[in-house]
């Protein structure tokens, strides 16, 4: 169906010509699913980009050809581009709510798709949209024909997504990291669904992620790319089974997966022994009968309801469950950043609940409890550099001054294994994991007794996870830190957690030792999220041969 030859794709920029894919070939077999896998800046969303020609004003189809169909789309006149977009090469984008227009009812964002390639007319525009809608196993369809995206949950925003792509009975889908942000039986219902409809359609699909896990359930074969080119294909299972590239075996390696320990991420010449660190006895965090309410147009919304856990000195601590189910709001309340509705927030046998949380802020205790946000991005100013990020917390809450204060920034950078010529830089120099690395500093410039991580490697390519998760372990057992883990990942959670807590609905379901809850899970709704992670194969025959290969070179 889709023959891409020698395909290359480079940009114009201030420096000069930037190469982002270097010649790559491919080949994508009708009822096909491809998948494209890589780490940020491999060039994967560039090859798809380039095949659909929608390329930045800089960008352009150096050389190559990809022929769709008989039809080369790098040499395709822009008038056959636009009949060919949406009606036979459909593309689901990384962002749906960025890919939907914030104005428009989602209905009517389907009628402009359904008129502009002429399969439907003003007159039945509605009831075709609504049956698109439908055949995304949308329930409720009229309704939410007339929803905007902004009233929509992420997992239906991208649902919207896949049947605006769809509407037209496309051969070809592009799915560019459709999964980014979901959780993770969201992200099992979306990934089910993508393979029902296109075998239901015979249609063909390109699957572009960085999570090897997800790409080895749902595809038939892999490309690995790395500083755009293609370094390895096969079959998935080969893939994992036996990886040949040096690079493949590190984002094999790097790759979460049930009997994996920590270091088994890392790659082998960086497996040094994990620091021994057994949880103490002694209650850090007690929290009792927790509720948040919050005012809703028909009644009060629960958001919490109720819950109750301890967390012992030293232990770190997963809370997990879906979107919307409360876990965000309960470690906002523990941080102080959200006053509760009822319920006592025990530190050290002092209720700190009862603190309001403008209060707080001058509190002795502030510099004790510190968080580690979700978005690295988001939560740096863009205005400050790494060292004057890092040393934020410490003139605010400290003495701390001249090369002293330098000193410590110093051993924090050092601590979380970020060089130093770095410290100068700001965030937009800096890649995904450079960020998370200053925002980790920040967090532990103070020392603190109590950490909490909000799916802080949510979106990391998975050998920068590795790095990442490690790297807290570390932390925890040299500085003694506790910590609790918000996170949708169970992989993750099995490798950092020594007690999960399950939470559904604002309500705690189950909670226990990691690897009873996660072993012999005793509530449905722990089973039902078990079920849902991705399970990327674990046998592996070719470690040997290829980490000699790797030394080799």
């Amino acid at each position: 169906m889709l023959a891409i030859k020698d395909f290359a794709v480079s940009f114009r920029t201030r420096r000069g010509e930037v190469q982002a894919v270097r010649g790559i070939s491919l080949d994508l077999a009708e009822g096909e699913t491809l998948g494209i896998v890589g780490e940020s800046g491999s060039g994967k969303s560039v090859t798809s980009y380039a095949l659909m020609r929608i390329l930045d004003a800089g960008g352009r189809i150096k050389a190559g050809s990809a022929v769709f169909e008989g039809r080369d789309l790098a040499q395709a006149a822009e008038r056959d581009m636009q009949g060919i977009r949406g009606r036979e090469i459909s593309m689901i984008f990384q962002n749906p709510r960025a890919a939907l227009n914030p104005i428009r009812k989602v209905g009517h964002q389907l009628e402009d798709v359904l008129r502009r390639h002429g399969r439907a007319t003003r007159a039945n525009a509605r009831a075709k949209a609504i049956e698109a809608l439908e055949a995304v196993r949308i329930r409720d369809a009229e309704a939410r024909y007339d929803a905007y995206p902004f009233e929509l949950s992420g997992g239906m925003c991208q649902r919207i997504v896949f049947a605006i792509a769809l509407a037209c009975g496309p051969r070809l889908l592009i799915a560019d990291e459709p999964t980014t942000g979901l959780d993770i039986t969201t992200q099992k219902a979306v990934m089910d669904l993508v393979r029902d409809l296109t075998r239901e359609r015979g249609m063909s699909s390109i699957l572009i992620t960085h999570d090897l896990g997800l790409a080895a359930e749902y595809c038939d074969r892999l490309a690995v790319m790395k500083d755009g080119q293609i370094v390895e294909t096969g079959p998935a299972a080969q893939l994992f089974a036996d990886p040949q590239h040096p690079y493949t075996q590190k984002l094999v390696d790097a790759t979460p997966r049930p009997g994996a320990g920590l270091r088994d991420l890392l790659p082998i010449e960086a497996r040094t022994p994990l620091p021994d660190h057994a949880p103490g006895d002694r209650a850090l965090v007690q929290v009792r009968d927790l509720v948040k309410t919050y005012p809703g147009k028909s009644g009060p919304v629960h958001a919490v309801k109720g819950i109750s856990f301890t967390i012992r000195e030293g232990q770190s601590v997963g809370l997990v469950g879906e979107s919307g189910c409360g876990k965000s709001t309960t470690s906002s309340m523990l941080v102080r950043l959200l006053d509760r509705t009822s319920g006592d927030i025990l530190f050290e046998g002092h209720d700190i609940a009862d603190i309001t949380a403008d209060r707080f802020v001058r509190d002795k205790r502030r510099s004790q409890i510190q968080m580690v946000f979700q978005d690295a991005t988001d939560s740096l100013n863009p205005r400050h550099s790494a060292r004057q990020t890092i040393a934020d917390p410490i003139l605010r809450m400290s003495d701390l001054r001249g090369p002293a204060l330098s000193a410590r920034i110093e051993e924090l950078a050092t601590l979380c294994g970020l060089p130093l010529p770095l410290l100068d830089r700001f965030p937009h120099q800096l890649s995904g994991g450079q960020k998370a690395r200053v925002g980790i500093a920040r967090a532990i410039a103070l020392d603190p007794k109590f950490l909490i991580l909000d799916e802080p490697t949510a979106a990391l390519d998975v050998s920068i996870q590795a790095v990442v998760l490690n790297l807290l372990a570390d932390l925890r057992a040299r500085l003694g830190m506790t910590y609790l883990f918000v996170s949708h990942d169970l992989n993750v959670v099995r490798l950092l957690c020594d007690h999960v807590v399950v939470m559904q609905g604002g309500e705690i379901v189950e909670q226990g030792p990691a690897a009873q809850v996660m072993d012999t899970p005793s509530h449905p709704y722990t089973r039902t999220l078990l079920a849902a992670a991705p399970k990327p194969p674990t046998t592996r025959t070719g470690t040997a041969k290829t980490a000699a290969k790797s030394a080799a070179e």
